[in-house]
């Protein structure tokens, strides 16, 4: 069962109506996770790590979304890929089209091809990338536009990529902070509908002109703060009223209440100590 955090918080009297939308994600069980090697700052091998824990936690997420209705398919983990279970960083799904991931490091170049297979048992139109690029780990759909991050792990140069596979606007925001090295740790999509657009960030992890990009799209926006942000609280996954987020993320929890939002918090503890959390575990099917 899933956990809903409850508070005397209700929406401010000008929050507007918010509305789901029926989602379809893919998923991978963290049959094999562990922490052998360290890519990010949050990993640390001398940790110890708790396998059925970490399957305990996925299991709460996934039946999370099964219970909003969400469609959620399940790629099968393979041996010798203990980050696997972040299915976000498999690729991108837009309009039909599967835009593969290129790791890089090469504890997870393996990833890549494992995940563009199950793409294309799908019926999904995959296009190998030849750029360096982490999937919706650092591309994030927001109304008819792709924001895509750079700074750690995808290339600039996969923006551009990405921009001929799908047709749309993508814009490049630089990410400066290292332990929020992937968007979908320092930007939430709270709602991704064209002329509707809303997102949550942490302005500390991005640069200058970055910041001044965000601003100008996005003045609505929620600002969040430095300790949600340290429990990956913006790694979160919204259909569009209902946002699951970190547990711990209560100053979070507070500001979507606020805006008019359904938030359920979910303890992913164990999969936080490789880097991931609730939208790492998730990626979007887009048909």
């Amino acid at each position: 069962m899933s956990t809903v955090i409850e508070t005397q918080t209700t929406p401010t009297p000008t929050a507007p109506e918010r509305t789901a939308t029926k989602k379809s994600v893919l998923m991978c069980r963290p049959e094999h996770f562990t922490v052998v090697y360290q890519i990010n700052p949050w990993m640390d091998p001398a940790k110890p790590t708790d396998t059925a824990l970490a399957v305990a936690q996925w299991q709460t997420l996934h039946d999370t979304y099964v219970g909003l209705g969400f469609d959620v398919q399940l790629i099968d983990p393979v041996e010798g890929l203990p980050d696997m279970v972040y299915a976000a960083n498999g690729g991108t799904v837009i309009d039909g089209i599967a835009y593969g991931a290129k790791f890089t490091h090469e504890q997870r170049a393996a990833e890549g091809p494992a995940y563009m297979e199950w793409f294309r048992r799908a019926g999904f139109d995959v296009r190998e990338p030849a750029e360096t690029n982490e999937g919706e780990g650092d591309f994030l759909l927001v109304g008819d536009a792709i924001l895509a991050g750079t700074g750690f792990r995808s290339d600039g140069s996969s923006h551009d990529e990405l921009a001929r596979v799908t047709g749309r606007e993508v814009v490049t925001l630089t990410l400066v902070n290292p332990s929020f090295y992937h968007l979908d740790t320092a930007i939430a999509v709270l709602d991704s509908r064209p002329g509707q657009e809303h997102i949550a960030y942490l302005p500390s992890a991005f640069d200058g002109p970055s910041l001044e990009v965000l601003r100008e799209r996005y003045p609505d926006a929620i600002l969040v703060s430095e300790e949600d942000a340290a429990v990956l609280g913006l790694n979160s996954y919204s259909d569009g009223r209902n946002v699951v987020i970190a547990a711990r993320a209560t100053g979070f929890e507070r500001q979507l209440r606020e805006a008019g939002y359904h938030p359920i918090g979910v303890d992913l503890s164990e999969l936080l100590l490789g880097g991931g959390g609730v939208k790492c575990c998730t990626l979007e099917l887009r048909r």
